[in-house]
């Protein structure tokens, strides 16, 4: 069942719920009020006749309002028949049946007052109210003569009872039509809501059947160029906003796979032709000289430590990509120390950390690789051991430092913007090892971070290379006093 019907359903639902509700307390109310006035009619009749004034036994009911025949008469009986005739000028009494009164002696003997020519049954109850001395009291009940139904109301005058009845089958007529058409008028809000709530939630999920079109393509062929309209500020519009830029981003991590996968591809396609190559060579090792054989070895060495180190990079690139491990609080100051100690270890080189404490919001993991990979950058590039590897700290910010041949730019001018590239070497590095992916990765660790990278050289010669978190990041603890001073280049390198 599809979500338009289901809003139309619920909205049917709720009318015919609200309809049958308030069909259900106008029919009761209406049944109540109709009864409250007739047994306020017959007790006004009844005060009359106790006065003495049997005219309005004479009348139908109908006559009471134009204040004729019997009606008249009883104007003249005093203050209960004028408020007899009173309710009756309402036109409510529209029924032109009569009234019919009789009297209950004490002894159970029953004399006709006038009115309709019916026999009114005597109960229990009516000789009780006839027995007493006292006047006042009364009960009304409804009972059957014949084939009609009467409400009968027997009031104590002392010594003898006042019956006085009229016949209500119009009456419960009338509330069973009121009843039909309250049932009609429910049964036609249900059906209008139904269809008022159809068209109203295939205009709502109109928009919501756009999208759904639009995310089944995407699952069947990619994300594309495509886009959804945003209309209004409603929350199927933030939904199309979302899903747009959803859109966007599944089509630049396409993009940027494609382009990883083909440069991978460019990459790993040297050192393998170079193995390929040196393969078909070792079928005649036999024939080679002792020094061709070495040289052959040393050469099938170092092309599949090259192709190991391209592999290597390869997995932290798409490790440093990661989004399932944890944010938790890192202190970049920590995770430089720690990068630095594992350098040292494998170089050899004297490698400084300074700075202050720089708790951020990030992933541990991902921030170590990016120092490692820089701190390893620095130390290829300036091979003089005698040099220290310098690392700064400062909200948020971290620089390494060196003393190599630094940034130049090349014959394009745009050496310091490409060398976060992947694969990109520049023309002092393509006599180094590496695959050209070690900054790539310090670029995408800080765009996961809401930061930024940069590059320059340092005064007096080597480059300052870095990266920074967003600002959104840091934590309440970073020196937050430096933050007007964000490190670059210059104000990290050192002298």
């Amino acid at each position: 069942m599809s979500l338009g019907t289901r809003l139309a359903l619920a909205f049917a639902l709720v009318a015919a719920v609200v309809a049958g509700t308030v069909g259900v307390l106008s029919y009761h109310s209406a049944s109540e009020r109709i009864s409250g006035e007739i047994d306020r009619s017959l007790q006004a009749a009844t005060t009359a006749l106790a006065g003495g004034q049997t005219a309005v036994l004479g009348a139908p009911f109908a006559a009471l309002p134009d204040g004729g025949g019997a009606a008249a008469a009883s104007t003249r009986a005093g203050p209960s028949a004028r408020r007899a005739r009173r309710w009756g000028r309402g036109g409510r009494w529209d029924d032109p049946q009569q009234l019919t009164a009789q009297r209950v002696a004490a002894d159970g003997t029953v004399t006709r007052l006038g009115g309709r020519d019916v026999a009114l049954p005597v109960t229990g109850t009516d000789r009780a109210l006839a027995a007493q001395v006292r006047g006042g009291a009364s009960a009304g009940a409804e009972t059957r003569v014949g084939d009609q139904t009467y409400r009968v109301l027997t009031t104590a005058v002392g010594g003898a009872a006042l019956q006085v009845g009229i016949d209500v089958d119009r009456s419960s007529r009338v509330l069973a039509g009121t009843a039909v058409e309250i049932a009609v008028a429910a049964v036609v809000v249900t059906l209008v809501a139904a269809v008022l709530g159809w068209l109203l939630a295939r205009r709502i999920t109109r928009r919501l059947v756009r999208l759904t079109a639009l995310t089944e393509e995407v699952a069947a062929s990619g994300p594309g160029e495509r886009t959804v309209p945003v209309e209004g500020r409603d929350e199927v519009a933030r939904l199309s906003a979302s899903v747009n830029t959803m859109l966007r981003r599944l089509a630049e991590a396409r993009d940027s796979q494609e382009r990883l996968v083909q440069d991978a591809a460019h990459e790993l396609r040297t050192p393998l032709t170079s193995l390929r190559t040196n393969a078909s060579v070792l079928r005649r090792i036999d024939r080679l000289s002792p020094e061709s054989r070495e040289r052959l070895v040393a050469d099938v060495d170092g092309e599949t430590r090259e192709l190991a180190r391209l592999v290597e990079e390869l997995v932290e690139l798409a490790l440093a990509r990661r989004t399932d491990e944890p944010e938790t609080e890192v202190d970049l100051l920590a995770v430089a120390g720690s990068a630095a100690e594992r350098t040292r270890r494998r170089t050899g080189r004297t490698i400084t950390v300074d700075g202050t404490p720089s708790p951020v919001r990030g992933r541990a993991s991902g921030l170590e690789r990016a120092v490692g990979n820089l701190l390893e950058n620095a130390a290829k590039f300036d091979a003089d051991p005698a040099h220290v590897v310098e690392v700064v700290v400062r909200c948020g910010t971290v620089s390494v430092a060196d003393r190599g041949p630094g940034v130049h730019d090349g014959a394009d001018g745009y050496e310091t913007e490409r060398i976060f590239d992947r694969f990109h070497r520049s023309d002092a590095a393509r006599a180094l090892p590496g695959s050209g992916l070690g900054l790539s990765i310090v670029r995408d660790v800080a765009l996961a971070h809401d930061g930024t990278v940069f590059a320059g050289n340092r005064p007096g010669g080597g480059a300052a290379i870095g990266f920074s978190v967003g600002a959104g990041r840091l934590l309440p603890d970073s020196d937050h006093g430096h933050a007007d001073a964000s490190p670059g280049p210059a104000s990290l390198g050192g002298t």
